[in-house]
Order: C-alpha cells, then structure tokens, then sequence
C-alpha cells in the first residue's frame, strides 16, 4: 500500500469515527490488517501499546501504523490524516459562527 494510500484510509477512518478511539481500531483492522500489511497479532500489540502511551488512542495507532509501515514520514502522514477531518469541521463551524456574529 502506497502512502497516499494509507493516507486515505486514515482520512476515512478520522472522518467517521463517532464514538471516540475504541471506534477507530474497529475502522482500522480491515483495511490494515485484511489487506495483509500487518499480521493480526501485530495488530493487537499496536492496540495494547497505543492504549498505554499518553494521548488518544486512534491517533496513537494512526501514528503507530504508518511508522511501522513507512518510518516517520508515515507516521506523520497518518497522523495528520486522521486529524484533517476533525479539523476542517470545526474550522467550518468557526468560520461560520464569526461570519453570523459579524451580521448582527
């Protein structure tokens, strides 16, 4: 799997998980783990060591599998991947919130 590919999969998983991390795993063992790219037990070893490291869990994993997959650029990459969603949104509602207080 090629990086920008990995990239989309994170942007998917960032974008409809609602519910917190525990729901990102389930969105993320598929296509990682269906897909032959890492074996399941490695899987679940990402999933103990993402859940003792500080931070939330999706992005801990997000992190975790793009290093494994692609060293640190895909650990970055992944990253932000899994974040972009989430950020656009709010950026989305805040612009819009400025621009409705602005009128009045």
């Amino acid at each position: 799997m090629t990086l920008l590919e990995l990239m989309f999969v994170f942007f998917y998983v960032g974008l409809f998980t609602i519910g917190g991390g525990m729901v990102a795993i389930t969105l993320m063992y598929e296509p990682i783990v269906g897909r032959g790219l890492i074996s399941s037990e490695q899987f679940y070893n990402m999933v103990a060591i993402s859940e003792s490291t500080p931070g939330p869990i999706g992005i801990n994993m997000a992190t975790y599998i793009g290093y494994e997959l692609h060293g640190l650029i895909g650990g970055i990459a992944t990253t932000v991947a899994t974040v972009l969603p989430s950020l656009v949104i709010i950026i989305i509602i805040e612009y819009n919130k400025l621009n409705l207080w602005s009128a009045v």
